[in-house]
């Protein structure tokens, strides 16, 4: 068993942000390649001050269109967004290990307040299963694979805040939290 839990804290780790890194950029070039392919004019016309104002302009809350024709699932939909990247960079657990590993560290948010944005981030979860179910235009594009990916991204969080509070037999909901984790990244 510790050979195990020394495997999937370390190693698998590593191989975790290898495999999204060298994913990312690969996907990137079958996009590059794509469409260099279908549409070489695009480059004649793309702009870096225009794309760059673009996502700024998406960054900035409730300023693009979509977000007047639904205020309330852009809302929660920007929160949440916000808050899978914020909760875990800013978790004070997660800080120590990065402060041990790379002897860097930042400013963490308190526990209470992590606990709070990470119920707030399991309710948006569970709003977005209900919105898929509810609503006709997207229960009709969903599929079971969109159910196991809002799963995926919610078990890291849900088996973090139970190895925290210390809810069930611990140490595998750590393992589970570890593992999940690496498989969202």
């Amino acid at each position: 068993m510790h050979t195990f839990i020394d495997f999937i804290f370390g190693p698998m780790v590593w191989i975790s942000f290898l495999i999204f890194i060298f994913g990312v950029a690969y996907r990137l070039y079958q996009y590059y390649l794509l469409l260099n392919q279908k549409e070489k004019f695009i480059f004649s016309y793309m702009s870096f001050k225009y794309a760059f104002r673009s996502i700024l302009a998406w960054l900035i809350p409730y300023n693009p269109q979509s977000a007047k024709t639904n205020p309330i699932f852009y809302g929660i939909s920007y929160l949440f967004h916000l808050l899978i990247f914020l909760v875990p960079l800013f978790l004070l657990s997660h800080i120590i290990l990065i402060e041990e590993s790379f002897n860097i560290s930042w400013i963490a948010i308190s526990d209470p307040i992590a606990d709070a944005l990470t119920v707030v981030i399991l309710a948006a979860l569970i709003f977005f299963v209900i919105r898929r179910i509810q609503v006709p235009e997207v229960n009709y594009l969903t599929r079971w694979s969109d159910y196991l990916f809002i799963g995926l991204v919610g078990l890291p969080f849900l088996t973090g805040f139970l190895a925290y509070h210390q809810f069930f037999a611990y140490r595998y909901m750590v393992i589970i939290h570890v593992i999940s984790g690496e498989l969202l990244i």
